[in-house]
Parts: structure tokens; C-alpha cells; sequence
């Protein structure tokens, strides 16, 4: 019971730290990430030893493989499909040449600088080619990031997981088939789980998603459906598609990533609600398996700390960059923008949980590599992380800052209408404005803007935008809406569907 106590109390210990750090944060652009591993160790036995979470913790197995399959989903829920349609060529040199070579290169550097099999190589490979999206998280929103490199950055971390998660399992089968008591793994056996990786798991997850789609669709037109809890539905899909998928042998983690694209690809409204408020769900749940990691297990890296180590692990943060800059060429970057995309690959949570995966299933020498995982993964969030901090200091504004940090809870001052004169009254009044009543205040002499206030996806992907209307993006309404020089004295009338 006190254990429980203990994990109920850092949840809420996790999200109350998250909420009211996060200005402070986005003003002195310090990664999330290291101040909640520095939260985990403060718990921790190096800490106040009021918790300790290990290989053996129910808790980190459960924490773990919900984190990862909210990675893969939201991956793949937030892509533009038809920003990937347009960057095709962008896309296949950072998912395919730029993630594969480097996972192969770390794999070789694994297997003679560590002296691991090649299939536990490989493992290692794969894992610390991973681009960690949580982490990139705070540079992907920023305004000084320019928009080639952002579009690269989101391609890269959105969809290289689901890419190396298939040679971290199938290396996984070697590893277990070639154990001293396994029996080695026969060609039928094989074949089941290729199956189940590659099609059954995906197969079963782009079913649940769609059918998730058509039935909300329906419902939501006869009764209609709060916006809110469509974004939980949204998180329901992800844990109904990983979960349909493992009960008959197939990957529920590429289940959760094909369920995620297949809404990102036919249900535009969903994948908004997703971003308003699945993703600031699941951004919370990845920030606590941040802090069950950093009591102690991340923190294991230290204790492995050799010439050989540190030599393996300088390879691994070096051969991204060193391989996708000259990929980059001729995909429309500048030579400033390819040096930005090739410099910022952070290694972090994804790294984690995809070494979790052998720990979990009893891969013999599994927690050895994990522990060079981690010290891979604490270099870089000092490396990347101190690097994308200076480098978001040095490009953004200090009045951008403060503004993005007052956050968009606070919208500009309108005059007293006859609607918000009811309000003020405490009467009820609609949520929403008909084209009718706004039709009707110019008359009454009332001020009128029209306000676009939909995101980038939506107002890219619909072409019949509003005659008239200012577009304000969602993410920093306030900044935005001073930078226009909006009347402070006229009703705004916002579109947002």
C-alpha cells in the first residue's frame, strides 16, 4: 500500500512540477527532460531515497510500455500526410539512408569497440538512432527554429521509431533463439513472429483506428460528442489497437503507430482535439517514466564509464551528423538549415524504452547494454540539449520569450457587448456565435474582426478559409494577436472549427 501511495504521490508531484515550470522552462529554454531525470534522482536512493524503481518494478514495465506506445502514436497522429506527400524526397533520405546507415554504423562500433554479438549490436544500433521526440519537443514549437529544419526534425522523430523498432524485435527473436537455452529459433517459428510484426500488428491497429473513426463520425453527428473527450478517445484507439494486436501475436506497438496513422490520415478534427489536449496527456506520462528512470536506472550509465565506453559513445552521437548532412543536399535546405537538422539529434526516451524491450522479455546481457544506453542518453540530453538551449536563447527574442511564456490564457480586452453584457449578468449564452448575428452587428454599430484561429494542419489542409479573416495560430494566440495590432475595442469572432 505504500508503494501505491508512493506512485500516486509522484503523478501528482510529476504533473504539478510540469505545470508550473513550464514558463520558466520555454523563457530559459533548459530541456524538460533534465529537469525531471534531476527530479527522479532527488527521489531516488541517491536523493531522499523515497523511491526506487528497478528492472524488476511492475511499475516501470507498465509505465514503460505505455510511454512507448504513446510514442508511436503520437508519431504518427500528428503527421501531415500531406506535408510527407510534399517533402517525399526530404522524407526517404532522413527515414531511410539518414536513420538506417547510422543505426548500421553504431551497430559495427557496438560489435568491435564492446564486444557484443551482432545481433545485441544491432539492438544497440538501432536504439541510439532513435531521434527522441520529447526532447526536440521545446525546439519543434519554438519561433526560431525556420521551417525547413522543423518540418525535417518532425519527419525524422515522428516516424524513424517505427522504422528501427522491427530490427530491435527480430534481433530480440535471435538473441532468445540463440541463448544457451533456447532451442534455437526453427524457420516456422520465425515466420509467425515476422508475420505478426509486420502484418498482423499493423493490419489490426489501422482496423481499430478507422473503425474508431467511422464510429465517432457517426455519433457525432446524431448526438454529438464533447471536444474534450474526443481527445481521449483519441488515446483510447492507441491502447485498444496495442492491446487487440498483442492478444494474437502481433506487434502492439507498430499496431498503436498504424491505428495513430490511420486517424492522421482520415480524420483531421480528431487529430486537433489530440493535439489540444492527448498530447499534453501523454506528454505527462512520457515526463513521469522520465522520472522512474532517473531514480536510478539511468543514472547505472555512470558506473560503466570506460575508454571504450566513452569512445563507443562519442561515435554514436557524432555518426548522425556526420552521415545525413551530405544526405541533405538538394532537398530544399539551406547550407545553415542542413547544419541545424544534422546538429540536433537528440537521444532520449525512445532510446530508453526500445532498450527496455530485451530487459523485459529476458534477453541474456540486455541490462548491460541498457546501462551504455543510458550513458549515451545522458551525454546527449547535456550535449543536445545544452546545445538546443543556446541555441533557442541566442535566435529568439527576449520579448518572444516572455510572451510565448505568459502563455494564451489571457485574450485581449473586447468591449462590453449585448452578448458579453449577458455573461457578465450570469445569464446563459451559446458558446457559439451564428453567421446571422455577426452579420447583424456592423449595424448595430458593434466592431467586428474575424478571427482564423485553427491549426496549421487544418487551415493548411481546407481551402475554403474565411473571407476576411486574421489568421492567428492556436499555439501563442496573445503574441500573435499584439503582433497584428488587433482592436482591443471590437468583438473578435473566432473560427476554430
Amino acid at each position: 500500500m505504500d508503494q501505491f501511495v508512493t506512485i500516486v504521490a509522484l503523478v501528482g508531484l510529476v504533473i504539478v512540477v510540469a505545470s508550473l515550470l513550464s514558463g520558466a522552462i520555454e523563457r530559459t529554454a533548459i530541456p524538460l527532460v533534465a529537469v525531471f531525470l534531476a527530479l527522479g534522482a532527488a527521489l531516488g536512493p541517491w536523493g531522499f531515497g523515497l523511491i526506487d524503481i528497478g528492472f524488476a518494478s511492475p511499475e516501470l514495465r507498465t509505465l514503460a510500455t505505455l510511454a512507448l506506445t504513446l510514442v508511436l502514436f503520437s508519431d504518427a497522429v500528428t503527421l501531415d500526410t500531406n506535408e510527407v506527400r510534399a517533402r517525399k524526397r526530404l522524407a526517404w533520405r532522413v527515414l531511410g539512408p539518414g536513420t538506417l546507415v547510422p543505426a548500421a554504423l553504431i551497430a559495427v562500433a557496438a560489435r568491435y569497440l564492446l564486444d557484443v554479438p551482432t545481433a545485441a549490436a544491432a539492438i544497440l544500433g538501432a536504439a541510439l538512432a532513435s531521434t527522441d521526440p520529447v526532447l526536440l519537443r521545446t525546439m519543434l514549437r519554438s519561433p526560431a527554429l525556420p521551417p525547413g529544419p522543423r518540418i525535417a526534425l518532425r519527419l525524422e522523430s515522428g516516424m524513424n521509431d517505427v522504422v528501427l523498432l522491427p530490427v530491435v524485435v527480430i534481433s530480440m527473436l535471435v538473441l532468445l533463439g540463440s541463448s544457451p537455452g533456447g532451442d534455437g529459433l526453427p524457420s516456422r517459428e520465425l515466420g509467425r513472429h515476422l508475420m505478426g510484426l509486420f502484418l498482423l500488428g499493423p493490419a489490426l491497429g489501422a482496423t481499430v483506428g478507422y473503425v474508431g473513426i467511422v464510429l465517432l463520425g457517426n455519433i457525432r453527428d446524431r448526438v454529438g460528442v464533447r471536444r474534450d473527450y474526443e481527445s481521449m478517445y483519441a488515446l483510447g484507439l492507441a491502447f485498444t489497437g496495442y492491446a487487440a494486436a498483442e492478444a494474437v501475436g502481433g506487434s502492439g506497438f507498430l499496431a498503436a503507430f498504424a491505428a495513430g496513422f490511420m486517424v492522421a490520415s482520415q480524420d483531421v478534427e480528431l487529430c486537433d482535439c489530440f493535439l489540444e489536449y492527448g498530447e499534453a496527456t501523454a506528454e505527462m506520462l512520457l515526463l513521469l517514466t522520465f522520472v522512474a528512470l532517473g531514480t536510478s536506472l539511468i543514472w547505472s550509465g555512470l558506473t560503466v564509464i570506460s575508454v571504450r565506453t566513452l569512445a563507443f559513445a562519442a561515435f554514436a552521437l557524432v555518426i548522425r551528423t556526420v552521415v545525413l548532412y551530405p544526405m541533405l543536399a538538394n532537398v530544399g535546405l539551406s547550407e545553415r538549415e542542413r547544419k541545424l537538422v544534422a546538429l540536433f539529434g537528440p537521444r532520449g526516451l525512445s532510446t530508453l524504452l526500445f532498450m527496455l524491450l530485451p530487459v523485459f522479455a529476458g534477453v541474456p546481457g540486455s541490462e548491460v547494454l541498457f546501462t551504455i544506453a543510458c550513458l549515451v542518453t545522458l551525454l546527449s540530453v547535456a550535449i543536445h540539449g545544452g546545445g538546443m538551449a543556446v541555441f533557442l536563447r541566442a535566435n529568439t527574442p527576449p520579448g518572444t520569450r516572455v510572451a510565448a511564456a505568459a502563455g494564451g490564457s489571457r485574450p485581449p480586452a473586447t468591449r462590453v457587448t449585448e452578448r458579453t453584457a449577458h455573461v457578465a449578468a450570469g445569464d446563459s449564452v451559446p458558446e457559439k456565435i451564428t453567421l446571422d448575428e455577426v452579420r447583424e452587428m456592423p449595424g448595430r454599430g458593434e466592431p467586428v474582426v474575424m478571427v482564423d484561429s485553427r491549426t496549421d494542419k487544418s487551415y493548411r489542409n481546407d481551402p475554403g478559409n474565411p473571407a476576411g479573416a486574421v489568421r492567428i495560430p492556436p499555439d501563442n494566440p496573445v503574441r500573435a494577436a499584439k503582433e497584428k495590432q488587433l482592436s482591443q475595442h471590437a468583438t473578435l469572432v473566432v473560427y476554430c472549427a
